[in-house]
């Protein structure tokens, strides 16, 4: 009975052994939740599909809940590779040296950001924000998430630059939806007045036909700027097998299904790096979000 006993505790030991050394060679990664949760999970799932079936290695999608734990994950090495907007690509690359940006969407070198009002304000399209001033000043106004470049960084810039005030001054009241999806949809409802998210999302909603567009409009549009990569860390090839990380860099390029790219929506993934996302560092630190 002993020895039973010694054999199963043997065999559990080596399950376990076996469990952890195929745990450790799964390649994992992770997104920004900047849109609801079902359509992320759809979406990244299947890029893990292709990445799997690209690289020959296990990989998994890992959701997670904010943009801070998007960072977090990556910083702790719970994920390898990350899907960031342009100012949590430079958070997580500062905090993991080494880290880089290997691919962005076509889109992403020429991002927008829309504000949106609800259409009871009487506020009509202009081509300059300061136009807007007087018909902005005192109403109430969503971000989307804190950590977002496309849904605060950007807008709070050009906020502060165009009336001279931070939006908590300018406005009666400022709001944090938490993701693009929620800020039309608190706009569109009148919850808030005016807020500012991702074009993309806009115009995804907008072409399947889930805006109301009696109740709310684009009112402005922000020059563009470089916003979504791909960061990958610079330990992968230590993991992984040497150019793993050229290999994935060339799966993200070479990722051309038609359902998964009008999915992010982008047309396609093309070379990028740390340098691109320079003018988001700078305005990140003007702004006081990055020191």
């Amino acid at each position: 009975m002993a020895l039973n006993l010694i054999r199963k505790l043997m065999v559990s030991s080596l399950f376990c052994f076996g469990a952890a050394s195929a745990s450790a060679e799964t390649f994992v990664f992770t997104a920004i939740p900047d849109e609801d949760e079902t359509k992320l999970v759809e979406r990244f799932r299947g890029v893990a599909d292709y990445l799997s079936s690209e690289l020959d290695v296990d990989v998994r999608y890992i959701p997670v809940k904010s943009y801070a734990a998007a960072v977090s994950a990556f910083r702790n090495n719970q994920v390898q590779l990350a899907w960031f907007g342009g100012l949590s690509g430079v958070q997580a690359r500062r905090l993991v040296p080494g880290s880089e940006a290997i691919a962005q969407g076509v889109e992403d070198q020429a991002f927008e950001t829309y504000f949106i009002a609800n259409t009871s304000t009487g506020i009509q399209p202009a081509d300059e924000l300061s136009a807007l001033e007087d018909e902005l000043e005192g109403k109430t106004f969503t971000f989307g998430s804190k950590g977002s470049t496309s849904g605060r960084l950007m807008p709070e810039f050009y906020i502060r630059e165009t009336f001279g005030q931070q939006p908590e001054e300018f406005f009666s009241r400022v709001g944090f939806s938490g993701n693009h999806t929620r800020t039309l949809r608190l706009v569109e409802a009148g919850t808030y007045e005016v807020g500012a998210l991702n074009f993309q999302v806009w115009e995804k909603e907008l072409e399947n036909g889930n805006i109301d567009t009696d109740a709310v409009q684009v009112i402005w549009k922000t020059p563009t700027y470089p916003d979504y990569q791909w960061t990958i860390r610079g330990d992968v090839n230590e993991r992984f097998g040497e150019g793993f990380k050229q290999r994935v860099t060339e799966a993200l390029l070479n990722l051309d299904d038609p359902e998964l790219l009008e999915s992010f929506p982008r047309s396609g993934f093309i070379p990028a790096s740390n340098d691109d996302y320079e003018p988001i560092s700078k305005t990140a630190e003007e702004i006081g979000i990055l020191d």
